[in-house]
């Protein structure tokens, strides 16, 4: 039997507990499962949010384009920089190339992209 697709609210709910389990993560020393539930929260939120306004979302692309839209929308540009940020973890969970400063300095860009993409989605369409 074939899974139902999650919903907005499933989307956003499980952004923010991959964002509690990354903590965790990077807190026990795991920095690669750390980074990985850091990607997790940011693309769980982004396809909360596409969800929410009806685009595509389940290609990475499509995720990109998602975010190059909202940022457009909201006139702010600094969206798809801290996207940029969660894609970096991403990789990191592959090629383990981050050091503990750029841990450090770059996560909280990737809560605050997650708490405002999550926020936007809560709030429905703008306009």
């Amino acid at each position: 039997m074939e899974k139902p697709e999650m919903t907005v609210e499933e989307h956003i709910h499980t952004a923010i507990q991959f964002l509690e389990h990354s903590d965790r993560e990077f807190d026990n020393g795991d920095a690669l499962q750390g980074s990985e539930k850091l990607w997790g929260a940011a693309s769980h939120a982004i396809m909360g949010l596409a969800l929410q306004r009806g685009w595509k979302y389940s290609k990475y692309s499509a995720r990109e384009s998602a975010v190059d839209r909202i940022a457009h929308e909201m006139n702010d540009p600094l969206l798809v920089a801290e996207f940029s940020v969660a894609q970096k973890f991403h990789l990191n969970f592959y090629r383990d190339f981050l050091e503990d400063s750029d841990i450090s300095r770059d996560r909280p860009l990737v809560h605050h992209f997650v708490r405002r993409i999550t926020e936007i989605a809560k709030n429905g369409p703008v306009g």
